[in-house]
């Protein structure tokens, strides 16, 4: 096959040993949504040392990628980011160093693009920080929760952030605003937790006995009329985990319109309450550099204060 006068062939560094293929070309080809990424894998367009490889291939050094040409349709490529959205995220920095940057999320946006969502926050911060050359998400955060969400700004802080996190010595606590009174005697729920298709492509979590091993702590912060604000912190790491397992708990979170119900849309509608009342309000984690322990915290958005107020009001 006669190779084109774009294909680009890329030799890995140091700099992006260990990082897998599929993120790999988001930091390369801007613009290119993840399901065009993983779209060119399987059809063999993108090569490794001139073979076929999958999307989680994990590159070492000295590989050779061949990257194609890709001629993006208007309705692919992943939208630039707005005045707007550059400076609510120039806003919400909260620390940072030459590893890492800690981000307050707003709630509404995707950590990601993909399925219909044009940019989400790493593509727009790919695309505002230009001045470096690698971020990635440690970790990440469902679209309607705000609040500390950890970025690697080198290959070596991801790769010692990711072990962290998976040997638990990642600290993360969330704020939530459940309807009833939690009892106070309850302060763990254990449920395995297992994904399932609800229709139309939609991806949601219930307790199953045949799932995953989940559980969070919870702790109560505040009790009002008929809620209760709550610390949750997750031991394992799986999707909608504090959701799920305050559902199962039998107080759903606020404006959770996945997992919720509708005493709890009447009572967030009682409170002025538009937006799912998850925060994660704070996030420890050991410096990639030093070792040392870094505690961030992220203050709640004024929708989220305002309905703690209003809450109050009905106590």
């Amino acid at each position: 096959m006669a190779e084109g006068r774009d294909v680009q062939w890329i030799e890995i560094d140091s700099g992006h040993a260990g990082q897998r293929l599929d993120n790999f070309l988001l930091t390369r080809l801007k613009g290119a949504p993840r399901t065009l990424i993983y779209r060119i894998i399987r059809k063999g367009e993108v090569r490794v040392n001139k073979k076929r490889a999958k999307v989680d291939q994990r590159l070492v050094i000295g590989d050779l990628v061949r990257v194609p040409p890709l001629r993006l349709k208007p309705e692919e490529a992943v939208r630039e980011v707005s005045d707007n959205l550059k400076n609510v995220l120039a806003g919400s920095v909260l620390a940072e160093s030459d590893a890492w940057l800690v981000i307050n999320k707003p709630s509404g946006l995707p950590v990601h693009g993909g399925s219909g969502v044009k940019i989400g926050l790493i593509e727009a911060l790919r695309q505002i920080r230009t001045d470096l050359t690698f971020l990635e998400l440690v970790h990440r955060l469902d679209r309607d929760t705000s609040g500390c969400l950890l970025l690697a700004k080198t290959r070596d802080a991801l790769v010692t952030l990711n072990d962290a996190l998976k040997q638990k010595k990642m600290d993360k606590r969330y704020l939530a605003l459940v309807e009833g009174r939690w009892p106070a005697r309850r302060d763990w729920v254990s449920a395995p937790l297992d994904r399932y298709d609800a229709g139309n492509g939609e991806r949601r979590v219930r307790v199953d006995k045949n799932g995953k091993r989940s559980r969070t702590r919870f702790n109560v912060v505040e009790t009002f009329a008929g809620m209760t604000l709550m610390e949750a912190e997750p031991i394992t790491g799986r999707t909608h985990q504090i959701r799920v397992h305050a559902q199962h708990a039998g107080h759903s979170l606020l404006s959770d319109r996945k997992y919720g119900s509708r005493e709890g849309e009447q009572m967030a509608r009682r409170i002025g309450l538009e937006r799912l009342f998850l925060h994660a309000h704070q996030l420890s984690f050991p410096d990639p550099t030093s070792g040392r322990e870094v505690t961030i915290k992220a203050r709640m958005g004024d929708e989220l204060t305002s309905a703690l107020a209003r809450a109050r009001l009905l106590t």
